[in-house]
């Protein structure tokens, strides 16, 4: 009989809809059963394309016997982390106090009945294997010591819950010597024959791309581009179909994680259009391309929004869908094309995945690129025809943020007036579905939004929309910036010290409220809404947002103190506060400027073109036509005409 997710919309959930373990999602009757029962709590966390999640659950979850303890010992929980990163969080957090390492998923945490977990781990198997206890083994000590060990417990939780609480002070000034020292740190942690900033495994790291393309240090320039062609060139990237897998399991970007999540390819996207404007070098437009293929042909849905990830695993197995055999190539390409193909693609060395089949690489250009086209919608085409990874359909509001902040900025550098439409698209979906009551929603499945947003869905989207307003200015997108940035103020803002809780005052009380400036696998919620407020700031002149940012950076200084390279969202708002950027504000005639000053403006810098309609007061200006250029509050007389602001852009880039 089904469990008690058996109705739940993450698809992570119905994944477990069936098993023999009572699960429930997290709720009043699940957290009221433990309280009434006085029993504790097993809390497993993961998400629906994880493969440690599948084997964990084929092992544990599926076996009658396991689950036949576990309904006795315990009240089963399963959380989807995509959906309640709030609790994952928390508990990854908890994890790290309690087992003095880094969490993951599946993340396993036992709790009491009032959510205070007591021990934690992450994979665990049936029986003993690989140094891992087995899990009955493990459970059955764990209830042992919830029983009679109570005393002890209370301890424990007491410290873990003043762990919890603990915020770094925050800081005095802050000075660009922080940046220089960040610079200094991704420096020495660079990868100088692979590229990267850390050993394998090996993350994407957007955050920290970002942080170097935006500025003006040559050399971390080129250490930012080295990483990305090299991410490029290895397996990193799916040369057949487009997009970037997850990470990479060794230091050579050769062998990934084959799942695909939209929040990497989101910032990547960006990230190649960057790279594209500094170099000019078509492989990253070659690449934008790919990635904006795959997002359309499997990532898009048909009501509107991207989905959220696809799985590593088909047919039971990580990779098997990309992964190939030179014989099977063979069959799908003539010879001439075989040997082009072959030669890029790896398939004529050593085998690199499990010693015994061919993942593509594709390092340094082709013998013949018009042999080399041929071969891949050869093999695409082929490679089509296998089972599928399963995919995640759900649509996270921050995730899409992500993404369409990457869209849009690729969609203008790009001059795609198409992958504008997608972005504009997918923006006007999310307002249609999650934006309710002046409120905003985290999720949508099955036509249902659910769930109160969290920081990073208001920060994401923000950000996406003044990429959105830079591309294709709509006044609609600039009243929902606006009403987002309000809410941020209102709702995450830390009133006493700065910065911006992860939850909102409104959101269901957990243990712990969660608040923290430094990237992770995405950029910092806290300092992308920062900057976004510091931005619309600049562009409304509303000193309230410039403050909250301001607050926010104050903050966040003892932390960025301890390690400036973790915190490089945080470095980009600092960056804009010690030097404002440029923001080109075009209206009438000038509009027609556009193309020529997208190849002047800098990295940091904005460029809007202003339609002839209602507008805020700030930027209303009935009747001029020509440009304005305004650093922070201080302003330029109007450019009439273009010569005279391409030879002040010049100026200003040689200075």
């Amino acid at each position: 009989m089904p469990n008690h997710l058996a109705h739940e919309s993450s698809p992570y959930l119905r994944q477990h809809a069936d098993n023999p373990v009572d699960w429930y999602p997290w709720g009043p009757e699940a957290l009221d059963k433990a309280r009434r029962e006085d029993k504790p709590i097993l809390l497993s966390i993961g998400y629906s394309t994880c493969h440690w999640c599948h084997v964990m659950a084929h092992e544990c979850f599926e076996d009658a016997e396991v689950a036949a303890a576990m309904n006795a010992y315990f009240v089963n929980i399963k959380v989807d982390r995509e959906e309640r990163p709030d609790l994952d969080q928390i508990y990854q957090t908890a994890h790290q106090l309690l087992a003095r390492r880094a969490g993951g998923w599946p993340l396993t945490v036992f709790l009491t009945p009032d959510q205070l977990p007591f021990f934690a781990g992450t994979y665990f198997p049936k029986a003993p294997r690989h140094g891992l206890p087995g899990f009955v083994d493990l459970f059955t000590q764990v209830e042992r010591a919830y029983r009679t060990r109570r005393d002890v417990l209370q301890e424990q939780n007491q410290s873990l819950m003043e762990a919890l609480a603990w915020q770094p002070p925050p800081g005095g000034s802050i000075d660009g010597a922080v940046l220089t020292q960040a610079r200094r740190d991704l420096a020495a942690a660079f990868d100088g024959t692979w590229g990267g900033f850390s050993p394998a495994p090996k993350f994407p790291r957007a955050a920290e791309l970002e942080f170097l393309l935006d500025g003006d240090d040559a050399e971390g320039r080129a250490r930012a581009l080295f990483t990305l062609e090299n991410m490029l060139g290895g397996g990193l990237f799916d040369h057949l179909g487009g997009g970037f897998f997850r990470y990479s399991v060794d230091e050579r970007w050769e062998i990934p994680h084959f799942e695909k999540m939209l929040y990497d390819n989101g910032p990547l996207l960006g990230i190649l259009a960057r790279a594209f404007r500094l170099t000019g070098d078509v492989r990253f437009r070659s690449a934008a391309e790919a990635a904006v293929g795959w997002l359309a042909r499997e990532m898009s849905a048909p009501e509107g929004g991207f989905y959220s990830a696809q799985d590593a695993d088909s047919e039971g197995h990580e990779g098997r869908f990309y992964v190939w055999m030179p014989d099977t190539a063979r069959q799908v390409l003539d010879a001439r094309e075989y040997a082009v193909a072959a030669a890029h693609f790896g398939l004529d060395r050593p085998p690199n995945f499990e010693n015994r089949e061919w993942h593509l690489q594709a390092r340094g250009p082709a013998a013949d690129a018009v042999l080399l086209e041929a071969a891949r919608a050869k093999l695409f085409a082929a490679r089509s025809q296998r089972v599928a990874p399963g995919r995640d359909e759900k649509i996270l509001t921050a995730w899409n943020g992500l993404m369409i902040a990457g869209l849009a900025r690729a969609g203008r550098v790009f001059a795609r007036p198409d992958w504008l439409d997608m972005a504009c698209a997918a923006a006007d979906f999310l307002q249609r579905e999650v934006w309710r009551d002046g409120r905003l929603l985290a999720v949508i499945k099955d036509s249902s939004a659910k769930l109160n947003a969290y920081l990073d869905d208001h920060a994401y989207m923000l950000d996406a929309l003044l990429e959105l307003l830079q591309a294709r200015f709509r006044t609609q997108d600039l009243h929902w910036a606006q009403a987002l940035a309000e809410l941020l103020l209102a709702h995450f803002e830390d009133r006493e010290r700065g910065g911006f809780f992860f939850t909102s005052d409104d959101h269901e009380a957990l243990i712990q409220r969660p608040k923290s400036v430094y990237d992770q696998a995405m950029p910092a919620g806290a300092a992308v809404a920062a900057r976004g407020l510091q931005r619309l700031g600049h562009l409304l002149g509303e000193a309230r947002y410039l403050e909250a940012a301001q607050r926010c950076l104050q903050d966040g200084a003892g932390s960025l103190a301890q390690a400036p390279a973790a915190h490089a969202s945080l470095l980009r708002v600092l960056a804009d506060e010690l030097a404002p950027p440029r923001q080109i504000l075009l209206r009438g005639a000038a509009a027609a400027w556009r193309p020529a000053l997208e190849a002047q403006i800098g990295a940091r810098d904005a460029l809007f073109v202003l339609p002839d309609e209602a507008l805020p007061q700030a930027l209303m200006a009935p009747g001029v036509s020509g440009a304005q250029v305004c650093e922070g509050a201080r302003c330029l007389p109007t450019f009439e005409r273009i010569e005279p602001l391409l030879e002040f852009l010049q100026q200003v880039s040689n200075n």
